[in-house]
């Protein structure tokens, strides 16, 4: 099914239900929620999902694993997506928060044939062997770091969320304790309690998945500017430790 809503098939019968889904430049689905568990793979571009625990980006030929009923937001940058809409019934091991995952070349080739299905398709004939096969490569998917978590309080997450829309590598501990009346002391004692991580290392990390998205117009040499890295070689390393390949594998050249 191409570009179909899901309220127009949801009742159809059919434990995974594939839709594939062009979007505009720029594109944003304004928070929301499925009934069923949604795998979203973009064939095309890259993904930015919001949830209210935490950020995923979701580079080219990668996917993320929503689970049922969790309220989301993604930002669309030249995506093209072909999504399974699964029953929860269906898939018990379903993660309970969001997962990026990789896309190896078959389970891409399944989910580009399954998106020609018809709304009611067989589940006895070649089809219905697909649906299921999808499931199986599926849950043998690993998750990928590209991820940060949000605090649970209202305030650190507003903070977080702004940095992340507008990464600056100028901004310190104490900006953040300022601006939440806090001292720095018990301001990084709060943020470590709610996220796990220190507020630098949390900024750094945001700072580097913001990279991905900037990756597909600009050049590794550009983005490690923007980002405030001394030097490309030294946003590459830290691109590279914290994701496990370098910024060059997610240029729109490569």
């Amino acid at each position: 099914m191409r570009n179909i809503a899901l309220d127009a098939v949801d009742h159809i019968d059919r434990a995974v239900l594939p839709i594939g889904t062009d979007y505009p430049p720029g594109h944003v689905l304004d928070w929301h929620e499925h009934r069923r568990a949604q795998f979203l793979y973009g064939a095309t571009g890259v993904m930015v999902v919001d949830t209210a625990e935490g950020t995923w980006t979701v580079p080219p030929e990668r996917a993320v694993l929503i689970p049922a009923a969790t309220q989301h937001r993604v930002r669309m940058v030249g995506v093209s997506t072909r999504s399974l809409y699964v029953e929860p019934d269906a898939v018990p091991w379903w993660p309970a928060t969001c997962t990026v995952v990789d896309v190896p070349a078959l389970l891409r080739e399944l989910l580009l044939s399954a998106v020609e299905f018809e709304a009611d398709y067989s589940l006895s004939g070649r089809e219905g062997c697909i649906a299921t096969l999808l499931l199986h490569e599926i849950a043998a998917r690993t998750p990928l770091p590209f991820h940060v978590a949000l605090p649970s309080s209202a305030d650190l997450a507003e903070l977080c969320r702004g940095y992340l829309a507008a990464p600056d590598v100028g901004v310190t501990n104490a900006d953040w304790a300022g601006r939440t009346a806090m001292s720095e002391r018990a301001f990084t004692r709060r943020f470590r309690s709610e996220t796990g991580e220190s507020p630098a290392v949390w900024r750094g990390r945001a700072r580097l998945l913001a990279a991905v998205p900037l990756l597909r117009t600009a050049s590794v040499s550009a983005v490690a500017g923007r980002l405030g890295y001394a030097s490309p070689a030294a946003f590459t390393a830290a691109f590279t430790r914290a994701f496990g390949l370098p910024p060059s594998r997610f240029t729109a050249a490569h």
